[in-house]
């Protein structure tokens, strides 16, 4: 097509226009490409960008983050790794093996194992979540009733073994910690939000 066709057949708006970009010649021998680099050099383009880097090397408000010493603070909705929380007042777990964790899990990376103890109630004797799979929807944390499963605030979860992605003991809060007071009573995605105690009525008795 030849660039002085004047485009009247095509399908476009009336405020739309057609502008020829001047394009130079490639330079095809040494000489043409040392001209044109001494050219583009002496329109102070390279001296300018140099300048810049130049700038930002001096400044001494850099806010570079020394990690792993120092993170970036994470959104307490922020979709992180698991965390399965305790009963302050008597150390066990809050999971009462219901199984609508596993249940709704979209990518089926929950395993849950339940029994009935001594006393006829339920209870979780294998617990695990498979990291290498979640998508970390966090589903599992809205649809849990007792909020025993919330995401926490870790999100490093690399390892070279598949063995790693699937241990109960790290996402359960320690009980040394639990008496210590560290962990947190709602945290993370799939917990209760700020100020709904406040927001929580009675409700009268029929009595």
């Amino acid at each position: 097509m030849h660039h002085e066709e004047v485009f009247t057949d095509r399908n476009v708006s009336e405020h739309s226009a057609y502008y020829y970009v001047d394009i130079e010649a490639y330079p095809e021998s040494g000489w043409d490409k040392f001209k044109q680099v001494l050219k583009r050099a002496l329109r102070g383009e390279l001296f300018v960008g140099l300048w810049v880097v130049l700038r930002e090397m001096i400044k001494f408000d850099i806010h570079t983050v020394q990690y792993p010493k120092e993170k970036l603070p994470i959104g307490p909705r922020y979709r992180a790794v698991h965390k399965l929380l305790r009963l302050w007042e008597s150390g066990y777990e809050r999971c009462i093996g219901c199984g609508l964790c596993e249940k709704i899990c979209i990518s089926d990376c929950i395993r849950m194992d339940t029994r009935i103890d001594e006393n006829s109630r339920k209870e979780v004797t294998e617990y695990s979540i498979n990291l290498g799979r979640c998508i970390f929807c966090g589903y599992c944390a809205e649809v849990c009733p007792e909020l025993a499963i919330v995401h926490g605030q870790r999100y490093e979860n690399a390892s070279e073994q598949r063995a790693h992605f699937v241990i109960k003991d790290d996402m359960l809060t320690p009980l040394d910690l639990l008496k210590a007071g560290e962990q947190a009573e709602y945290p993370g995605f799939g917990a209760i939000i700020p100020g709904s105690d406040a927001s929580v009525k009675k409700t009268p008795l029929a009595y």
